[in-house]
């Protein structure tokens, strides 16, 4: 297991290696896995380290204790409004890190998937919704629940507003209520609601099931989903068209069809 430890004794974020998958396990469960500043940090550079990496092909994000995620480390802000400016720019610094980290999940060139075991809220259902795929035990809860302690979740709804439908979305901002795995299975915020203690499992399987794909074909695939979803219909098709043209002329595509009409396995080289 590889371990990165930032600004602290213990370790924040923990790093494992199970074949092609990594797996990054939020560890600070006293404090709910909040994400403070040393956490962001710890994410941002192993995602980093991540995307340079061409053995992994799927990365997995857990979290160890009850919670999977309680957001920022409000402590952790709050202990800067003594600061000469309030803490405005050390909330700025901390926001902008955060925001940056969500997006690195996004445009990782490996899908990610998180594999929620208890509570997200806030930032941490921001970081379940940033991810490509969640996993979710029966007894995980969502919410985002700023608005009862007057800081509205903006950041979160940024994800959030990209999983789910608005109707929902607002639903879950304005009011700050908790809402179930099957709902947010239903709203589209997970993929799956799975017997407690079964998250794990599901979710790794999903991620070696991933991995057995071409990781070529992943990353354009990818990259393509998100690209596309931003653009209007005529834009999206014409953009696509390209994207599908140049995977055809890609070596894994020509081994896949090959492989399909000559009924066999195909052996990817990942180009």
């Amino acid at each position: 297991m590889n371990v990165q430890t930032i600004r602290t004794d213990v370790p924040v974020l923990l790093r494992e290696r199970d074949g092609a998958i990594a797996v990054l396990t939020l560890n600070r469960s006293a404090a709910r896995n909040s994400l403070s500043e040393a956490l962001l940090i710890a994410l941002s550079d192993t995602l980093k380290d991540i995307a340079a990496d061409q053995t992994v092909r799927a990365v997995v994000v857990a979290a160890n204790g009850t919670a999977f995620c309680a957001g920022h480390d409000l402590k952790e802000l709050t202990a800067r409004r003594g600061d000469t400016d309030g803490g405005r720019d050390y909330f700025r610094q901390v926001m902008t890190v955060c925001s940056g980290m969500m997006q690195q999940i996004v445009t990782l060139p490996q899908p990610v998937i998180a594999c929620v075991q208890g509570v997200a809220s806030a930032a941490g259902c921001q970081l379940v919704a940033s991810c490509d795929l969640a996993v979710a035990s029966s007894a995980a809860k969502f919410a985002t629940p700023g608005v009862d302690i007057g800081l509205f979740c903006s950041t979160p709804m940024v994800a959030l507003s990209r999983n789910v439908s608005r109707k929902a979305a607002m639903e879950m901002l304005l009011t700050g209520e908790m809402i179930g795995a099957e709902h947010a299975a239903r709203i589209g915020l997970i993929n799956r609601a799975v017997t407690p203690g079964q998250e794990r499992k599901e979710a790794m399987a999903l991620a070696k099931l991933i991995a057995s794909k071409s990781s070529y074909t992943l990353k354009i695939g990818k990259q393509a989903f998100y690209k596309q979803a931003e653009m209007d219909l005529a834009a999206a098709y014409a953009y696509a068209s390209e994207v599908m043209t140049e995977n055809m002329m890609a070596r894994d595509a020509n081994e896949g069809i090959c492989a399909f009409i000559e009924k066999r396995d195909p052996t990817w080289e990942d180009c």
